[in-house]
């Protein structure tokens, strides 16, 4: 079956008199991912202010602000404000996008009744996911992109010395043509897979259980139709130009349990001399 999509959280508000306070989790869909606080609005109006330590934007408005509508029954004055969310493209200009939008409704529900005391009315707030009138705005379909692409490198050496395969880069684009725009490169620098590192998915490769097979696992995102990349197959044990690395608990590691060969991916891995016993393809 289908895996479950995730649901956005629905933001703690409370409504005063004339305003509205709104609390709105980074971790949105519960995935454990935080979202850029860029990416939300309240109807339009961003986050008034931001608790670090809870990971919690803050939105605060008049009841008449950022978008919102009203509505009279008999008993009691609704004002509907939306929360929204916008992907935003990645901090360090990549350009991939790895969620789908979302809206989701709050209300204030102010008691329409006459007050002879010089007390301020306090109106009641109810999640906008419990009210029965939500039906007809709700919240949108989303779906988190959070499936991974499994992908396999390989090479069959017949009757060559047995090889280890590596993959040096590798780049998607929308079309098959490795030059396009736009286009990302998750692998580089001699296998340094940065994906992970630059936009904190869990993309890596798989620990070796073959010299002739390297198998990794790519977070999928939204433009991705095609991959094309540079594999390249040694006979020689690994090194800072023959690698498979990933980055993960905020450090790298070796596909082939030889960590220390990982050291250069922050910097430059190296150029390769002729001498360097390489069989090499696309």
């Amino acid at each position: 079956g289908s895996e479950e999509e995730p649901q956005p959280d629905v933001p703690f508000e409370l409504c005063y008199p004339n305003s509205i306070y709104v609390e709105v989790l980074k971790d949105f869909f519960g995935t454990g991912q935080l979202l850029m606080p860029s990416a939300f609005t309240l109807g339009g109006c961003t986050a008034t202010g931001e608790d670090s330590s809870a990971q919690v934007l803050i939105f605060e408005s008049e009841l008449h602000g950022c978008g919102s509508t009203s509505l009279v029954t008999v008993n009691e004055l609704v004002y509907t404000f939306s929360i929204i969310y916008t992907p935003k493209q990645a901090s360090y200009g990549g350009p991939i996008v790895r969620s789908s939008g979302a809206v989701v409704g709050i209300e204030c529900h102010c008691p329409r009744v006459h007050n002879v005391s010089s007390d301020a009315l306090m109106p009641t707030w109810i999640p906008y996911a419990t009210t029965l009138v939500a039906e007809e705005f709700l919240v949108f379909s989303l779906r988190l992109m959070t499936e991974f692409i499994n992908i396999d490198a390989s090479v069959r050496s017949y009757n060559h010395v047995p090889l280890r395969v590596f993959v040096d880069r590798c780049v998607a684009t929308s079309v098959p043509d490795t030059s396009a725009i736009p286009r990302y490169s998750f692998i580089e620098n001699n296998g340094c897979l940065v994906d992970a590192k630059l936009t904190g998915s869990r993309s890596r490769f798989m620990p070796r259980t073959q010299f002739d097979k390297l198998q990794f696992q790519m977070e999928a995102f939204r433009f991705q139709k095609e991959i094309s990349g540079f594999v390249a197959a040694a006979s020689t044990p690994t090194n800072v130009e023959q690698k498979a690395c990933s980055f993960s608990a905020n450090r790298w590691v070796s596909a082939d349990e030889d960590d220390q060969v990982c050291g250069c991916c922050d910097t430059t891995c190296g150029i390769r001399s002729g001498s360097d016993p390489l069989l090499e393809g696309t």
